[in-house]
């Protein structure tokens, strides 16, 4: 595993930036719509001040003009600012929305947690947290083995299906025949023709799908308006942050808030009250990773609609101390892992 380090001397002391770039294999693998993965490439920042030390997990994702080693470096060129006092207002003017200030933000909400003594979730001004259901992912796949993988996580009770255009509404059949009592949402990850995405919504909603992630690429995004749907509908890759929700409204029912997308807990936050304000329904998701990226979310998904943070159970192992996950319910996560 990768990592660097920078050294510096700033108004505060002593301070050192470390990142980080890990590699967590896969439980088996992990298919969308645009591809499949056999291990999730993540990158940890690490703040070092003061006698104490801020985490930060992100994941570059190239769909968004992002790779691993661009984005270690935007979190590395940052060190001398940060060295300088940088707190997390000024580093929302700094970087843009995305993984490498993901990645700085929550650290920044984590050593300043460590420096303190109270908690993120009090920093933030929230209520104490309390454990959340989250929905856990089936692979995009043939009928038959999205079916066998959905009966073999019957434990959990609301599952995520990847679909990917041709082929879904079988696909939809035979999970619903395999798990007739779980709940089901799907993320079809831009992957519906226009033609299709009316005929392919009323399938989702005849097998009791209660909600359908990105049927149409993000530049489509007007054609929803016009489609009949009684299943609402997400907005995943059309959402990043606040600047992005006034031209979701009237196309979609509810936005995924993802903290790599929105580029930290600081905007994840402020995301998630303008999109209630705004009439729309919230889903708190990740990308696949350990419990460090998913533990800063765990503050925007407490009141959240629906939560998507399974990463951690997806991987074959994920990292000590981690979020502990019962059945379908994830704790808040202890203050050794972050926050």
């Amino acid at each position: 595993m990768a990592r660097s380090r920078l050294d510096l001397n700033g108004p505060g002391g002593a301070f050192r930036l470390t990142v980080g770039i890990e590699r967590w294999p896969i439980r088996g693998a992990f298919t969308i719509a645009r591809g499949a993965k056999r291990e999730a490439i993540v990158v940890v920042a690490e703040i070092t001040g003061g006698g104490h030390l801020g985490r930060g997990e992100c994941v570059p994702y190239a769909r968004y003009g992002e790779s691993v080693d661009g984005v270690a470096a935007a979190i590395e060129a940052c060190g001398p600012a940060l060295a300088q006092g940088l707190d997390r207002d000024g580093l929302a003017s700094l970087l843009p929305p995305g993984a490498a200030r993901n990645a700085l933000d929550c650290a920044l909400w984590d050593l300043e947690a460590k420096r303190s003594g109270r908690s993120a979730t009090a920093l933030a001004g929230l209520p104490p947290l309390h454990k959340v259901m989250t929905a856990f992912t089936i692979s995009l796949g043939d009928p038959e083995t999205m079916a066998a993988q959905a009966k073999a996580a019957a434990r959990h009770s609301l599952l995520k299906l990847k679909l990917g255009g041709a082929g879904d509404r079988d696909r939809l059949a035979a999970v619903r025949a395999a798990v007739p009592q779980a709940r089901l949402i799907a993320d079809a990850n831009e992957a519906w023709q226009p033609h299709e995405t009316e005929t392919l919504l009323a399938a989702a909603a005849a097998t009791g799908v209660e909600l359908v992630e990105q049927p149409l690429p993000a530049g489509d995004d007007a054609l929803l308006a016009q489609i009949a749907h009684s299943v609402p509908i997400c907005a995943d890759e059309s959402v990043h942050g606040r600047a992005s929700l006034e031209a979701l409204v009237g196309r979609y029912d509810a936005v995924n808030i993802k903290l790599d997308k929105t580029g930290g807990l600081t905007e994840a936050l402020a995301t998630a009250t303008r999109a209630r304000a705004l009439g729309l329904k919230i889903m708190v998701g990740s990308m696949v990773a350990t419990s460090l990226s998913m533990a800063p979310a765990l503050l925007v998904a407490q009141d959240a609609d629906w939560v998507d943070l399974d990463g951690p159970l997806l991987l074959e192992a994920d990292r000590t101390p981690g979020l502990i996950y019962e059945a379908d319910m994830v704790s808040p996560p202890p203050p050794a892992l972050w926050g």
